[in-house]
């Protein structure tokens, strides 16, 4: 790997739909394979995929919430996949409904030990809180995204809507710390 080269994947994306109308939920959970449903724990009820390898949140609003695609497709299809699911019990589901990606989470790793007292003293837009967790947050404006970064040289990015904000937040803060002569 050239000294270029950053490793950045993807590890999870939270997508989610509103149907626009309210979903029988106790219906859906005895028709649907794969489902937790216990209405004491949870509002919603728990819809595991295998391909692709998701879970899905439906919620008696008629919101989904979509987690655990490592890519936007995957994401998307797990949504078009449970809605189909649910249409089977419940025809009256809408054709048109809008999915959002709500955040992409993606991680990579500078190959460098990270010196976070430092880094919180020089880096702007900075957290650190070493009682309460063991990670910096670096808040990037633009992209909008959150980093956590660690002592060994590991990056999490969080808050991107798109995969190339979240690869890019990776990108500016691995040259801002080179910048500052932190790594």
């Amino acid at each position: 790997m050239g000294e270029n080269d950053l490793e950045i994947e993807i590890e999870n994306i939270v997508a989610s739909a509103t149907l626009g109308r309210p979903i029988d939920l106790s219906k859906i959970s005895k028709a649907l394979k794969s489902v937790n449903f216990n209405r004491k724990q949870f509002p919603g009820l728990v819809y595991k995929l295998d391909k692709p390898k998701t879970a899905a949140l439906i919620f008696g609003s008629g919101k989904l919430v979509c987690t655990g695609a490592k890519s936007v497709e995957d994401s998307i299809k797990a949504i078009k996949t449970t809605v189909n699911k649910i249409r089977e019990v419940d025809p009256d589901i809408p054709e048109d409904y809008e999915i959002k990606i709500q955040n992409i989470v993606a991680s990579a790793n500078l190959s460098k030990p990270l010196n976070l007292d430092e880094i919180a003293m020089t880096l702007e837009n900075t957290e650190y809180e070493p009682e309460q967790f063991p990670g910096l947050v670096y808040r990037l404006d633009k992209p909008k995204v959150v980093l956590l970064l660690f002592g060994s040289g590991k990056v999490v990015c969080t808050g991107a809507r798109d995969p190339k904000d979240a690869k890019l937040g990776v990108k500016k803060t691995k040259e801002r710390l080179k910048e500052l002569n932190l790594i």
